[in-house]
């Protein structure tokens, strides 16, 4: 295989990889008029509140008495942050 042929074929892969790793990585930020890591950023700090909106719950579940209402306040919360968001 002459290197004309191979540089001719790494090229029609990296033509058909960049579509789909713009879906795959872009899309959706995109749709929410985000940069992947602003996307990145808001999704992260998302899951950890979750995290921490479960250890509470789980918490209240033992000790009915602690964090009566502090998972579903957050988890509230959570939701009219992402109510309005794009996609």
């Amino acid at each position: 295989m002459s290197l004309r042929n191979w540089a001719s074929i790494v090229q029609d892969d990296e033509q058909e990889t960049e579509p789909m790793m713009s879906k795959l990585f872009l899309e959706h930020p995109r749709k929410v008029e985000e940069s992947y890591l602003e996307h990145a950023g808001f999704a992260g700090g998302f899951a950890l509140r979750l995290f921490a909106a479960g250890f509470a719950a789980l918490i209240h579940a033992i000790l009915p008495c602690v964090f009566e209402t502090t998972a579903s306040r957050m988890i509230a919360r959570m939701h009219a942050q992402t109510r309005n968001r794009g996609g």
